[in-house]
């Protein structure tokens, strides 16, 4: 599992903007910046106008691609995050088919490939935990920091995974689930903790203090423990154990 956020990717000198969901396990892409490499328009208000127009006419045809966009607030060129229609892979692979383009397969292929990679990493943790740590010391990231951090995402993957065999859809539920926990031992919502940091589209977890990695461990570690002593299945269920469990971790002064 990627554990940190790459903000941008490259495709035939074609930057797309991306932002990895922890909460959901998915990457988010721009679907202008993938449409202008479809395209292969480098002027940006150009490939905007195209997917305004391709949007709106995928809207009328009741194109069920184009609601499961999201609006996420990426950087833009001149340093500002703006709301930006994003999507992740299994959608812009059913937009790419409304774009009559000679790109379309390549681009489908390289979006095959950022999945395959995930699946590397799935398969081979230590891949994806080496290039993390590698990537904490380059900000200047102590030892003890990152062991907190990876000891912290061990601990996160082994929640997911349990909900994953235990009727928790992947995506929202995942992300429901998981700002319950927060809230609980926080007090603040994932994205009230990320204001409060003064973060966008970065991994809130790569800027938590030591204290605050240990805290949200013990959340989810708790979690996890209460909801297999119960065998909690679905929704109703592990939402109790994720308040309970989120209550054990909750901060104190």
């Amino acid at each position: 599992m990627t554990n940190f956020d790459e903000s941008l990717a490259i495709f035939n000198n074609f930057k797309i903007r991306r932002h990895y969901d922890e909460a959901r396990g998915l990457w988010y892409f721009s679907v202008i910046d993938v449409v202008a490499a479809l395209i292969e328009q480098p002027d940006f208000k150009k490939a905007q106008s195209y997917w305004t127009t391709l949007k709106n006419r995928l809207k009328q045809e009741g194109n069920e691609s184009v609601t499961n966009c999201d609006k996420l607030k990426l950087k833009s060129t001149d340093g500002k995050y703006y709301k930006t229609d994003a999507a992740d892979v299994e959608t812009l692979l059913r937009l790419i088919q409304s774009v009559p383009s000679p790109k379309a397969e390549p681009v489908k292929l390289w979006l095959a490939k950022v999945g395959y990679e995930r699946l590397q990493d799935i398969a081979d943790p230590e891949r994806s935990l080496n290039r993390a740590r590698e990537y904490w010391k380059q900000r200047g990231r102590s030892e003890k920091w990152i062991q907190q951090r990876m000891l912290n995402q061990e601990t996160r993957n082994k929640l997911t995974d349990y909900w994953g065999l235990h009727d928790i859809k992947q995506g929202e539920e995942f992300a429901i689930l998981t700002n319950i926990i927060h809230k609980e031992w926080s007090d603040l919502s994932i994205k009230e903790h990320k204001n409060l940091k003064g973060l966008k589209s970065q991994n809130l977890r790569d800027h938590m203090s030591e204290a605050e990695l240990i805290f949200s461990a013990l959340a989810e570690f708790s979690t996890r423990q209460i909801a297999q002593s119960v065998n909690a299945v679905g929704m109703d269920e592990n939402k109790k154990a994720g308040k309970q469990g989120g209550g054990i971790g909750k901060t104190r002064e």
